[in-house]
């Protein structure tokens, strides 16, 4: 279906979304490597190529709890011609046999347990009279074995999994719950990694009281700390809240020199047109930050460039807007790369599916629309509805989504039916 299409001329002179991530990017650096225990290394980037100090397994064992037999011992077994073994002992996981397996005989193992000198077969005890001989209360000191195996069947060959020198993990691998268990099967319990970028919240603005605190009349509570924060952790950051400063020169200034030890410090409000010029001022005092007008809904205006401590070290500092759901869509489009950067991570981008839209998509004035969206999967398709009133203000809307809907910047309308491209907040609420 055709799209209508914008004169795009009259937003010429405001970044495009790509445009605007791209000097942030090429801003932050990769910060610099930490160990940390292997439990705490979750979503981090590993800083150095593991090898493998030993075999896995680091001897042959068996894959079943069964016994332990020579294969020639059993062949020709079946259910009409039971091949009958003295049993000899048995081996526990972790132990080790005591003497090696004669000729005719068979030992009791356990899963994990490495094989005895001489054996090289295991027999399920489901295929012996195993359960039988104790049922009758017989000391099980024979067994009988109902079926022939494969010379090796059942068991695991040493090195099967990893062999010693081999190259494991690559440096850059991001570290999931296998990267742990695989680490933790080397006998690794702390790593090299890219460390977490620690991150600065001021929020700004004298109608902003605490949660948790009584609510003045024509106050609000501060939402953006802490949703901004809760984005932080989820994408690998460690959150430093700062707190709320006054609309005056003298609160932003001392609060955001709280922030000076961070890696990155993020502002919400205080960068648009229309606010009071103390964020600005201080800012552009204390720092080399540039306003920007991004070709987004919602999300027009952002701050971004540089702070300056009084030793001259500076900090990247992202000034994102007030309205709750501008703040959070500015933080996915340029924070979360940012954050993402400095931890190592190559992949930044957002995972998207094309889905058919359930409601319109109007774009009043040439940028491009993030539109809240529910996205649902029926007969193999995606389908896309929006969450309801898309104002910047309406926080619940993010509560609804697991995805934006995007309409470009050059289409004036989404019509019902189109095929939009929806970035995926979340995965989980898909079915």
């Amino acid at each position: 279906m055709a799209h209508q299409h914008h004169d795009d001329t009259y937003t010429a002179d405001m970044l495009s979304v790509e445009e605007a991530r791209n000097e942030v990017l090429a801003l932050v650096k990769v910060l610099n490597h930490e160990d940390v225990h292997l439990m705490e290394s979750l979503g981090q980037v590993i800083a150095e190529d593991i090898y493998a100090g030993l075999d896995i397994p680091p001897f042959q064992n068996s894959a079943m709890d069964g016994y332990a037999v020579r294969h020639q011992d059993i062949k020709g077994a079946s259910p009409n011609n039971a091949i009958t073994l003295k049993v000899v002992g048995s081996i526990a996981a972790g132990q080790i046999a005591k003497v090696a397996l004669p000729e005719g005989a068979a030992i009791r193992i356990m899963t994990g347990a490495p094989l005895p000198l001489g054996a090289n077969t295991v027999v399920p005890f489901e295929e012996t009279d195993e359960l039988v001989r104790k049922k009758s209360d017989e000391t099980v000191d024979e067994v009988s074995v109902f079926h022939e195996f494969s010379k090796g069947e059942f068991v695991r060959p040493a090195a099967e999994d990893v062999r010693k020198g081999e190259l494991i993990l690559r440096s850059g691998t991001v570290i999931r719950a296998a990267e742990i268990g695989v680490l933790a099967s080397l006998g690794y319990d702390s790593i090299t990694v890219t460390r977490r970028p620690l991150i600065g919240i001021l929020a700004t603005g004298n109608e902003l009281a605490k949660p948790g605190t009584s609510l003045i009349y024509g106050k609000i509570y501060d939402s953006n700390t802490y949703s901004v924060a809760a984005l932080v952790k989820r994408y690998g950051g460690i959150p430093k809240i700062l707190g709320i400063a006054k609309d005056n020169f003298k609160s932003i200034d001392s609060m955001l020199f709280k922030g000076i030890a961070t890696d990155l410090l993020i502002t919400s409000a205080g960068v648009s047109k229309g606010d009071y010029d103390i964020v600005k001022d201080v800012l552009t005092q204390r720092g080399n930050i540039t306003f920007w007008s991004v070709r987004m809904r919602p999300a027009k205006p952002i701050a971004f460039g540089e702070l300056a401590s009084i030793d001259n070290h500076k900090i990247p500092l992202i000034g994102l807007p007030g309205n709750p759901v501008s703040a959070m869509i500015a933080f996915e489009q340029l924070a979360r790369p940012a954050i993402l950067k400095m931890m190592g991570k190559t992949k930044l981008t957002k995972p998207y599916v094309y889905a058919f839209l359930e409601d319109p998509i109007i774009n009043t004035d040439g940028r491009r629309v993030y539109a809240r969206a529910i996205v649902s999967k029926k007969n193999g398709k995606y389908y896309a509805k929006l969450t309801g009133p898309q104002g910047s203000n309406v926080l619940t809307s993010m509560t609804k989504a697991n995805g934006l809907a995007i309409c470009d910047e050059t289409v004036c309308a989404m019509k019902i039916g189109d095929i939009a491209k929806i970035e995926m907040l979340d995965w989980e609420e898909v079915e």
